[in-house]
């Protein structure tokens, strides 16, 4: 596990699932975290555990839709711990839809929050991560939660596949830019397959819709396609997320198929040659 003692970190939608299990583990490694999130009681209760632990943290509820509300959240990451070091854009949505009987106001809402949502965070955030990433030995990081959606086409998922495939091209376009300005701030995308949250019951639902199976056929079913028969768990994410935190490529996909951990499948694809020195860390 990386050690982020002295690190600053922001998890978006980060009160519960797959960003509750990143912002414990990033809190359990050290690092002071802040967790913006449109669910503001969980959120805070996720921040009371982590401070019941000994571990700083604070909440701020947050639309990542709204630019001026991201801009909000920088400057309480500033005025609350100094800064910011780590950026885990996490907040997202889903939901099914045939093509043909999709909206171009779902479609907007589908892309609101999951691409827009990362370029306004990826905007916002930079400027503020190389304040301190430029002025040491250790680099920024800005982590995407994208999926094995934006890797592959799936039926009656267009805009969903859609929205995760342009963060992954998003991302690797902002992994270059930094690298080519000598920001220091290393750029990941990470592509989860079907975990056990609440975005997972989503899919597990849409199935059941779709074939008329029941819950434990449909979760069955969805389990086949997994290496270990299995959802992947929140936690086992964090912990392959934090490991990554010691890697030097400047952007990879990390893609967890149908899956969550190296046991389950896991490929890392490193889109760049660009890497920073050795020496360096997070």
């Amino acid at each position: 596990m990386a050690d982020l003692k002295n690190k600053i970190a922001l998890i978006s939608g980060g009160a519960r699932g797959i960003g509750g299990a990143i912002s414990e583990a990033m809190a359990a490694a050290g690092a002071s975290v802040i967790i913006s999130d449109q669910l503001a009681e969980e959120g805070e209760s996720k921040v009371k555990g982590l401070i019941e632990k000994g571990y700083p943290a604070t909440f701020i509820k947050h639309d990542v839709t709204i630019e001026q509300e991201w801009n909000k959240v920088i400057q309480h990451c500033t005025k609350t711990f100094g800064g910011l070091d780590i950026f885990v854009i996490n907040a997202g949505i889903y939901f099914p839809s045939l093509i043909e009987e999709t909206t171009l106001e779902d479609w907007r809402k589908m892309f609101s929050v999951n691409v827009e949502g990362v370029f306004l965070g990826t905007k916002v955030s930079i400027p503020e991560i190389k304040k301190r990433s430029m002025n040491q030995d250790s680099s920024g990081s800005i982590i995407n939660l994208s999926s094995v959606a934006g890797l592959v086409g799936s039926p009656n998922h267009g805009s969903y596949t859609a929205s995760k495939g342009a963060v992954r091209l998003f991302t690797k376009s902002t992994a270059l830019e930094c690298a080519s300005l000598e920001y220091n701030i290393r750029v990941n995308s990470i592509h989860p397959g079907v975990i056990d949250t609440n975005m997972g019951t989503q899919v597990v639902n849409s199935m059941i819709e779709q074939t008329g199976t029941g819950d434990n056929e449909a979760r069955a079913q969805l389990s086949e396609l997994h290496p270990l028969a299995r959802f992947g768990k929140p936690e086992e994410i964090a912990k392959k997320k934090m490991s990554d935190l010691n890697a030097h490529d400047l952007e990879q996909a990390v893609k967890i198929i149908k899956g969550s951990a190296r046991s389950m499948g896991i490929e890392a694809v490193s889109y760049t040659h660009l890497t920073l020195p050795t020496n360096r860390e997070v």
